[in-house]
């Protein structure tokens, strides 16, 4: 007997707030207030909607936003279009955007082959000129940030459900973060260059959202270099793309 597909999780971020501060850091790592306009812009996987109204609705920007999701959560409709999809395939035609947002989504899209394919996307439906955001969580992170566990993403696949389990946080893990190097040379098979921004984003969270925290003031004491050795550490891989 055939076992039944794997039914993912939705895992939406429904703190309004705390999208728009996700927002502000993406216009700031992508330098959007330079580009063009006006942008044509995707949002993958929207979730409350938050980040897409924030940049539809931006007084300066002048973005016409389309975002999609596999299933609508959305508690903001205003100032973009929704299209809902199924699976990572992208119903666009090939270089229709200037910005494509990949926000903590490919963790949630499935096995290697359909992470592949939405990094694939992701490019086909970039224009020559456009630049991508990526985000996904850290497989090295210390505590797994969907189901709050210790080192739940650092066994190896086969123990990760009995884990969640044995703690009683659910009854399969549903999620694939990822490693540097892994994510790294994903992208690249997938046409895709690439930069790593994750001490910029740290450093933009910080001051968005803890800028009296004592680790805002250590931070602001480190220099990159001393940082760099330990972005594959950092809860979030974050990156600006490009198409090669």
């Amino acid at each position: 007997m055939t076992a039944p597909p794997l039914q993912r999780l939705p895992h939406v971020a429904l703190d309004l707030a705390s999208r728009r501060r996700k927002a502000l850091k993406i216009e700031r790592l992508l330098n959007l207030a330079s580009r063009r306009r006006p942008l044509h812009m995707l949002e993958i996987g929207t979730g409350s909607g938050g980040i897409a109204h924030y940049f539809g609705t931006h007084p300066r920007l002048q973005c016409e936003v389309t975002a999609v999701d596999v299933s609508d959560n959305r508690l903001v409709h205003e100032g973009y279009s929704y299209r809902q999809v199924q699976g990572v395939e992208l119903p666009f035609d090939d270089a229709s955007f200037d910005v494509v947002i990949s926000n903590h989504v490919i963790e949630h899209v499935g096995d290697a082959k359909a992470q592949a394919l939405h990094l694939a996307e992701i490019r086909r439906v970039m224009k020559p000129s456009g630049d991508g955001y990526l985000a996904v969580p850290n497989r090295w992170m210390l505590t797994e940030p969907h189901y709050g566990l210790m080192f739940l993403s650092w066994w190896p696949h086969s123990w990760r459900t009995p884990y969640l389990r044995l703690m009683r946080k659910g009854e399969f893990y549903d999620c694939e973060p990822l490693e540097k190097h892994q994510l790294e040379c994903m992208l690249g098979d997938a046409g895709l260059g690439y930069r790593n921004l994750c001490l910029e984003a740290l450093r933009e969270t910080v001051a968005t959202e803890r800028s009296q925290a004592m680790v805002a003031r250590w931070l602001g004491m480190v220099p990159d270099g001393v940082l760099k050795p330990l972005r594959g550490l950092i809860p979030t891989l974050i990156y600006r793309l490009d198409r090669r």
